[in-house]
């Protein structure tokens, strides 16, 4: 290829990753599915991509660093202090369940595919990983009950990293058998490889982790280092004992994330954004090498494969984890549908075969369609049918009508309690742990951290929620989060309030209107104002209208001197009040309002005397 050809092909593997994930956001999608058929598209189909042709003897190389830092970033999120709270249910799907899936796509790959038993076996690790990456997007659209959303999203974050560990496992075995032809060499060069892997990751782990902890590097320079250190360990590891990289890469990442006083936050969140970059243009060129006619030769037994995957390993899987549990049949017929196969299957299984594949094992070469078949197969499957079937069996949440709260202040929780009231599912987001810990003591559900970060969009469970109350007393912070999830409510679904500093701003000086939503109360509230009122003795107070007591007599008690904020109707739909609410109240509606200590009094004597 001349240099104007190599130019193209970069460029044009930038912009189909950015079209691949933009749609993938826009229809809710795995960003998986995307990459592969653009990635199909553009190698096998209309020969426009050539990875080999592009990066020659690099191309490899670059597969492997890539998918080393990819593990690393996913180790990352495997903390053992989480371990027990995610419930029963998940530590199961992650264990048990994850090697009966294992065992059962093993046993069918050997049989319908005549893959050796080792390759057979590897296939299995490889694809019992779903990964968040394919569950949160598939989750928005489905909607389940909190439950099943919950385990489901809990065993993503989980098995990526376990089912990366047993993959390299695996591979470390056939490629130490191959070294030698005794079984007890075999297994003596499979505990090296093991032991190197082990070895380098905690060491690598516990040495960055110490350079964190001591502040001896200056924080700009923590992502770089963390960058260097993993591929250092990485080359080290395979430079000591051949292809103990991987799993040592992956040791270190779940060391570095348990180590005490070590915060990996910023680490994770650069690692989850080159992750987003490698990904994107890994997956184009790997699908860009597929060999079709090889997947095709196949024939009908890729479907048979997947058809076992889909109704007897997942099935099982669920029926081993959840045996004695208080899920119900309904529960767990959802749960036996849903597990699309992510990321970490594709990226590991890529260099795995290549590998294998220059070391003649046979059927090698196949090891990568077909798990890019089982990839594109399951996310099409259940994209299309798990809303429907979550709706059929009665586990779909109706349509969401919750509220996301950016921050947990005082004023914040007091709206959230009032919200409770009226039967609304509420979550609360803060980066402050004070307020943080002050909403879970008044039982309120809480995500600790910035709602609008990377690590919010892969673990913020959005189920059930359909609305956005930003009370936050950062205006910038309010007007993120409106503009984050404004595609994720609707634009008519954004409510705010304005920081006093905004209110004083000049036009060119506040955020645009666009930006921060709509107001919020049926008198325009500024932050300071609700915070005042409240800690002056105001309450969030609830009436409840009658056929004695209805509207006309709400609005001749209280008149200007209450602050309307929400409205619950006869049949249940909760609407957030906002200046020149146009809607007329009837007998069974709720309605709240911050309201002044006196009003409330008089409006407590009204009642009294009407009974």
């Amino acid at each position: 290829m001349n240099e104007q050809q190599i130019f193209l092909a970069i460029g044009g593997i930038g912009a189909a990753a950015l079209a691949c994930q933009w749609l993938a956001w826009r229809l809710r999608l795995p960003a998986i599915l995307f990459l592969l058929l653009s990635g199909i598209l553009a190698g096998p189909i209309l020969g426009w991509l050539d990875p080999q042709a592009l990066f020659g003897p690099l191309l490899f190389p670059l597969v492997s660093l890539a998918v080393a830092l990819i593990l690393f970033e996913g180790s990352l999120t495997l903390r053992f202090g989480e371990w027990h709270e995610i419930g029963s249910v998940v530590r199961r799907l992650v264990t048990l369940g994850a090697l009966a899936t294992g065992a059962v796509i093993a046993v069918a790959t050997h049989y319908l595919l005549d893959f050796p038993w080792p390759m057979a076996v590897l296939f299995g690790t490889l694809t019992l990983v779903t990964g968040p990456t394919v569950i949160a997007p598939m989750l928005r659209v489905v909607r389940p009950k909190a439950s099943i959303a919950n385990i489901l999203r809990w065993e993503g974050i989980v098995i990526d990293p376990i089912g990366a560990l047993l993959a390299v496992v695996v591979y470390s075995y056939i490629v130490a058998s191959d070294q030698a032809t005794g079984l007890l060499l075999s297994l003596r060069i499979f505990a090296g490889v093991i032991l190197c892997g082990i070895a380098f990751g905690l060491a690598g782990g516990w040495l960055f982790g110490q350079l964190l902890r001591r502040h001896w590097l200056p924080e700009y320079l923590h992502n770089l280092a963390a960058l260097a250190v993993v591929l250092g360990v990485f080359i080290a590891a395979n430079l000591t004992v051949h292809e103990s990289g991987l799993l040592a890469v992956t040791v270190m990442g779940m060391c570095l994330a348990n180590l005490k006083g070590v915060d990996v936050e910023p680490i994770l969140h650069f690692k989850e954004n080159l992750s987003v970059l490698l990904i994107s243009a890994l997956f184009i060129l790997l699908a860009a090498r597929l060999d079709l006619q090889a997947l095709l030769a196949l024939g009908p037994a890729v479907l048979l494969l997947l058809a076992v995957i889909q109704f007897v390993a997942r099935p099982l899987c669920v029926a081993l984890s959840t045996f004695g549990s208080g899920l119900g049949w309904r529960e767990r017929l959802l749960l036996s549908w849903i597990a699309p196969r992510g990321i970490v299957a594709a990226a590991v299984s890529a260099i795995f075969a290549v590998r294998l594949h220059e070391s003649g094992h046979a059927n090698a070469h196949l090891l990568v369609p077909l798990t890019f078949a089982v990839i594109i197969g399951t996310v099409i499957l259940q994209s299309a049918t798990a809303r429907p079937l979550a709706r059929l069996l009665k586990v779909a949440e109706p349509a969401p009508s919750g509220f996301l709260i950016v921050g947990a202040n005082r004023a914040a929780r007091a709206v959230a309690v009032a919200l409770q009231q009226l039967g609304c599912r509420v979550l609360l987001t803060d980066s402050s742990w004070e307020n943080i810990s002050a909403a879970r003591m008044d039982n309120l559900p809480t995500y600790f951290g910035n709602p609008a970060s990377q690590h919010a969009d892969a673990h913020l469970d959005l189920v059930g929620l359909g609305c956005l109350l930003a009370l936050s007393p950062a205006g910038e912070l309010n007007a993120l989060a409106c503009m984050r999830f404004r595609h994720e409510f609707g634009r008519h679904r954004l409510y705010s309030l304005a920081s006093s500093l905004e209110s004083r701003l000049g036009d060119k000086h506040r955020t645009s209107l666009e930006h921060r939503g709509q107001s919020f109360g049926s008198q325009p509230l500024t932050y300071t104002q609700l915070a005042n009122r409240l800690s002056q003795g105001a309450e969030l107070y609830t009436t409840t209208l009658t056929k004695g007591f209805g509207w006309a007599d709400y609005q001749a008690l209280h008149g200007e001197r209450a602050n309307l904020l929400f409205a619950r109707t006869a049949e249940g739909w909760v609407h957030v009040v906002t200046p020149g609410f146009a809607l007329e109240p009837q007998p069974g509606w709720v309605l709240v309002a911050l309201v002044e200590p006196e009003v409330a009094c008089d409006h407590l004597s009204a009642k009294t005397a009407e009974a």
